[in-house]
């Protein structure tokens, strides 16, 4: 085996991957075409194997190319990471956030004022992403994520439910609300499966009648702005539809909740949980849940 003596050629690989091109890598650092070439094919010689099959206008990787690639990848983004916090000497003063698309959408941003006014010398950097997230590699100092939660887990910051909701605009003239008996009348909305939907029907002793399950989404935060849009009725979580609630763009049909088992869960990284401004973070945060458990507790 031929040790790796130098890691010279790896940021041109890492961008020359990206791109799939000599050419735009080198336009993207500053290089010529040839520059980028030559540290590339010198890597490969240090390596022992072939990273890319040159084509006529591209560059495609090979099996081991893709394989070095996901961790090169990896490798630069916590190498930057670091870099930049040594440089700036921010790392007390930069909040490095990552959570879901529909939890930054629908809670997170709409309510983060309330944080930045309590603490202004924070400078908040917000990672919106569905993908697991590596905490250790230094690119998030804290993550929250949706997912199945268990009673007792002291990273759980809310167990979820799930709640019929519809828009005013789909009231009648003189209707004062819509109820169970209305859901045959409408589309029901539902996130990727109908089976919830089904569970509170059954829990309702509403499975006997004809619905209309013929709108699927594939995000929380989508299906509540379908809902707001008054695209038909949908099963959502209640946390994503916390906000719509209070300012009347939402209204819940009263029914009995199916047993669901998924929440949130608070993520951090391991060598930064007794910085300042996690646990000021996570304070909030908790505070900000409890607030919605107890209006949530007021529906029964």
């Amino acid at each position: 085996m031929k040790p790796l003596r130098t890691l010279s050629g790896l940021v041109d690989f890492d961008c020359a991957a990206r791109w799939g091109s000599f050419k735009l890598a080198a336009q993207e650092l500053h290089k010529t075409p040839a520059a980028i070439s030559q540290q590339v094919k010198q890597l490969e010689e240090n390596l022992g194997f072939a990273l890319f099959i040159r084509h006529a206008r591209h560059v495609t990787l090979t099996a081991k190319g893709q394989e070095l690639a996901v961790v090169v990848a990896r490798m630069l983004v916590e190498l930057r990471a670091k870099v930049g916090a040594l440089q700036g000497g921010d790392e007390e003063s930069v909040l490095r956030i990552s959570t879901t698309h529909s939890f930054a959408i629908k809670w997170l941003v709409p309510r983060m004022h309330r944080f930045t006014k309590l603490y202004p010398e924070l400078d908040i950097r917000l990672d919106s992403n569905d993908a697991p997230v590596n905490l250790e590699d230094d690119s998030s100092d804290v993550a929250v994520r949706y997912g199945p939660v268990s009673d007792g887990d002291p990273a759980l910051l809310f167990r979820e439910r799930l709640i019929a909701v519809y828009s005013p605009d789909l009231l009648a003239p003189g209707q004062a609300e819509l109820t169970l008996a209305d859901l045959p009348n409408f589309p029901l909305l539902y996130e990727n499966s109908t089976e919830s939907w089904l569970q509170l029907l059954n829990e309702n002793k509403a499975l006997k009648g004809k619905y209309d399950f013929s709108r699927g989404y594939s995000h929380w935060g989508v299906l509540a702005q379908a809902a707001v849009a008054g695209q038909g009725i949908a099963l959502v979580a209640y946390g994503i539809a916390f906000q719509d609630i209070l300012k009347g763009s939402l209204r819940q049909i009263s029914c009995r909740s199916a047993p669901f088992g998924s929440g949130y869960r608070f993520l951090v990284n391991r060598s930064k949980e007794n910085m300042p401004k996690v646990q000021r973070f996570r304070a909030w945060l908790v505070a900000e849940m409890n607030e919605m458990q107890r209006a949530l507790d007021q529906i029964g």
